[in-house]
């Protein structure tokens, strides 16, 4: 085994845990400990990384899953079940495609801009960097994008301020209040009507990821995982993670965790005790699980050693392991009968269960920039839309199944968390730790 001191070697570099846009050069080109990835790194400070970096310059992202099948907004999409018939595919059956060399805004033509202060310069999509500091001294006449977004058929309704660092997870409990996790060491609730925070839950270190599922809430953050539920007041901790939690997904009466030290820990609800008892530990992986969803019967998992896993949601055993990603798998996204991976490898991968009832890949998308979120949703005209959160500080919104662009956001610093909501409603939160409002429109 490789002996820890000899990894770390000598030397102090200070507390390098928070998010940097540009790490030191004396840094070891920017690697990541080994034994802060299993959960047992015991130097404090580390002269590695104890973050997840996206590339040279950028670090982790946590994630939210956006997928569950029992939201009603999530369902009918129009993609037809590869397994039923040669034809029937959009995409196509028994053929892999690949848009590699594909132009993402074939079909669509330039991108409209939505917001105020737009410039002149209309054709252009990449947004002026002096813009985001208001400090553009052209005004109008400048070339580059003054504006959040670009595209038809969305806006920004308003920005929500208050976290002091990154959003990492965003849940929506009930139709009256949002809530908000964030690397500050806070859960903000915010009222739905007037914007306004209406609460702020301090919960002593960062939080990496959120879910509801009903009245319940769940918060990952490290070694454990908070619940309340919103209704009655009810608080547990439920203990068992080792490191962060990065990953919530709950169904059949359980919840399923991703962790830090590559485990998928198991809890089931008691009627009875109306509390979640430990279940089982899913062990696989090599590395941290921070992504997770479920769908036909089926957990999949994703990891920072690059693979998906299926698991069996009456055995919970492991029954298909998955490579063709070449680097982390950040989300996953389960959409009738589809499961979508994004990955820091630069593409998404659309995949259906085929007749020996195996995860193949039917269509790859791939973009210029690693992809660190998916979210599924549908416009005001009932079509589905898909989100790719990608780390260049913008989200891409595709429609599917051509995934022909739609238009894209911008942010400061990374997109790490999305939500959908009703009435058309999404939301957004960024590493700067601002929260944002859209909303779906007819043209």
């Amino acid at each position: 085994m490789e002996d820890e001191n000899n990894y770390h070697g000598g030397g102090g570099y200070g507390n390098k845990r928070s998010y940097h846009r540009a790490g030191p050069t004396s840094r070891p080109q920017n690697k990541v400990c080994i034994f802060w990835q299993s959960g047992r790194c015991n130097r404090d400070p580390c002269q590695f990384l104890h973050e997840l970096p996206f590339d040279q310059t950028q670090t982790h992202t946590q994630i939210h899953d956006p997928s569950s099948s029992k939201r009603p907004h999530h369902q009918n999409l129009v993609w037809t079940n590869p397994a039923a018939g040669a034809n029937q595919s959009k995409w196509g059956l028994g053929r892999h495609r690949d848009n590699t060399n594909a132009n993402a805004n074939t079909g669509s033509g330039r991108l409209k801009l939505n917001g105020e202060g737009v410039g002149t310069s209309a054709g252009s999509d990449r947004l002026c960097k002096f813009f985001l500091s208001d400090s553009c001294s052209f005004g109008d006449k400048c070339r580059f994008l003054h504006s959040w977004s670009s595209g038809d058929g969305f806006s920004l309704v308003t920005p929500l301020k208050g976290h002091e660092k990154a959003v990492t997870a965003i849940a929506l409990p009930s139709g009256d209040k949002l809530y908000s996790g964030s690397k500050d060491m806070t859960i903000k609730v915010w009222d739905c009507e007037t914007g306004q925070c209406a609460a702020t839950i301090s919960t002593g270190c960062e939080v990496g990821c959120m879910i509801s599922e009903e009245a319940w809430l769940f918060v990952g953050i490290p070694d454990s995982i908070k619940v309340w539920n919103t209704k009655t007041g009810i608080e547990m901790t439920l203990p068992g993670p080792v490191g962060q939690v990065y990953a919530l997904v709950a169904a059949n009466d359980m919840l399923f965790a991703g962790t830090q030290d590559s485990r998928i820990l198991v809890w089931r609800f008691n009627v009875a005790t109306n509390c979640f008892e430990p279940a089982t530990s899913l062990v696989g992986h090599r590395l941290a699980v921070i992504s997770l969803a479920v769908g036909g019967a089926r957990l999949y998992s994703g990891s920072m050693d690059n693979t998906i896993k299926a698991w069996d949601l009456s055995t919970l055993q492991c029954i298909q392991t998955i490579s063709d990603h070449s680097n982390v798998v950040m989300s996953l996204l389960y959409w009738d009968q589809f499961l979508l991976s994004c990955s820091l490898d630069n593409t998404v991968k659309v995949w259906f269960t085929n007749n020996q009832e195996q995860l193949e890949v039917t269509y790859t998308h791939t973009e210029e920039h690693g992809i660190i979120s998916l979210c599924g949703m549908h416009d005001v005209q009932g079509k589905p839309v898909l989100l790719c959160s990608l780390n260049d500080n913008s989200v891409h919104i595709y429609d599917l199944p051509s995934f022909n662009e739609r238009g894209r956001i911008f942010a400061k610093q990374e997109i790490r968390a999305m939500q959908t909501g009703p009435t058309g409603l999404f939301f957004t939160g960024d590493g700067t730790g601002e929260l944002k409002v859209w909303k779906w429109c007819a043209n």
